[in-house]
């Protein structure tokens, strides 16, 4: 496979940055505007995010029967659930669309098979299906392929998951739960829920479509039954997708604007502030951008990133950057090991290939700054993965990221972007 010579910044670096929709946001907004459908309504969606996972959503809604038109990032979606004989939902790597499209599935008249990627096959999504399963849906398998036996609807009630895995287990239930015949009430058992904020992004939307939801008991959420109202949706920037170019201005001691940074987020923004200040990191935020300049040297840090676990291989790789012998610990991601891949293991042989110094422990990594050396940099077909490689480029000359084409997943374009932001400094 080939690799891609990541730049160095010989220079602080001083950009400005425009980063496409949310991919969180926009497959949910696809989600429950496929359930305003069924309805009579017509939805638009403004800012969407067009990659690879979203356009394995509306592949999977297509598939189910809905119509989803418009050029870009504007997207209006109509029709039903109305899947044809032998309907098959291609999943690629995207979880949202692995957790996300069996309970709509379910809603169906007809049997609609899943599968997707290789690696994939190895994503946890069997407490989701058991949890289908006692609320009555057909299901054979308990990983890709398999396929749900839809009957037409489905009764709901109360179901308890283990969802320590992933919290688009809960998040796959609550945005078909409505369109259940007695709603749905989700009691989680087990270890503390990672990604915490996405849930809290599903139960928002849920609102706006006019959805009543009681979360006011911990790890326990209760949906009624009744309508989803067609919205017009506008799309946040993806903030998860600006970090790998804030941590550009924070290992390069330069300044770097994110444009269109929402003043009140529905994504996890206070986390990622919380970082920087760590970072010693000077932040100014506006109406319209949000700017971040490094330090010249930081130090190392300790950081829970149970609720925003997608940001670890970008804050990995700061830490690997910062000053030598300090030493950081990222704790309460645990999950990260079913994640695309496993992504503990992944940074902790690929700092370690470039001369760095991680371990993993029990819940997180412990990583001692060291220099790094040039070298290859593996992707493991893994968007965030290939991300945090272009970061240590930065600042280690030599460096190449193989496969960087998976960033295309929620972020397309990104090696344009990345050369972009360089060419200011």
């Amino acid at each position: 496979m080939s690799t891609w010579s990541a730049p160095t910044a010989t220079a602080p670096i001083s950009a400005t940055v425009t980063v496409p929709g949310s991919k969180s946001q926009t497959n949910r907004a696809l989600v429950l505007s496929a359930l305003a459908a069924t309805h009579g309504g017509v939805s638009t969606i403004s800012g969407a995010l067009r990659s690879r996972d979203t356009d394995l959503m509306i592949g999977a809604l297509q598939t189910l029967g809905l119509r989803i038109d418009g050029p870009a990032d504007k997207l209006r979606v109509v029709g039903d659930i109305s899947p044809s004989a032998a309907a098959r939902v291609d999943c690629g790597l995207a979880g949202t669309v692995l957790r996300f499209v069996p309970p709509l599935a379910a809603l169906g008249p007809v049997t609609v098979t899943f599968d997707g990627d290789e690696q994939a096959r190895s994503r946890p999504i069997a407490p989701l299906l058991d949890a289908l399963r006692g609320l009555g849906v057909d299901i054979d398998g308990d990983g890709l392929p398999f396929t749900v036996r839809g009957a037409g609807s489905v009764a709901g009630g109360a179901v308890q998951i283990d969802a320590s895995a992933s919290s688009q287990f809960v998040s796959g239930l609550l945005l078909t739960g409505p369109s259940f015949s007695d709603g749905l009430t989700v009691q989680h058992r087990g270890s503390p829920l990672p990604s915490a904020p996405h849930i809290a992004m599903t139960v928002a939307m849920l609102r706006q479509a006019g959805v009543a939801v009681d979360d006011t008991t911990a790890d326990r959420w209760q949906v009624r039954p009744g309508i989803v109202a067609a919205q017009h949706w506008h799309i946040e920037p993806d903030l998860s997708n600006a970090v790998p170019f804030i941590a550009a201005a924070v290992v390069s001691a330069g300044a770097v604007r994110i444009t269109g940074w929402p003043e009140d987020s529905i994504q996890p923004a206070d986390a990622i502030l919380s970082i920087l200040a760590q970072l010693h990191s000077v932040v100014k935020q506006t109406d319209s951008y949000l700017e971040v300049r490094g330090p010249q040297t930081y130090p190392g840090f300790d950081v829970n990133l149970r609720d925003v676990g997608e940001l670890t291989p970008s804050v990995a790789v700061l830490a690997a950057l910062a000053t030598p012998g300090s030493v950081s610990r990222l704790s309460g991601i645990a999950h990260l090991r079913g994640h695309e891949t496993d992504r503990l293991a992944a940074l902790t042989t690929e700092i370690n290939r470039l001369g760095g110094d991680c371990r993993e422990t029990p819940d997180g990594l412990e990583i001692t700054a060291t220099p790094l050396r040039p070298g290859t940099w593996q992707s493991y077909a893994d968007h965030r993965m290939a991300a945090a490689g272009a970061i240590v480029g930065l600042r280690v000359a030599g460096v190449e990221v193989e496969d960087i084409e998976t960033t295309a997943k929620t972020l397309p374009n990104f090696p344009r972007m990345w050369s972009e932001m360089l060419g200011g400094a």
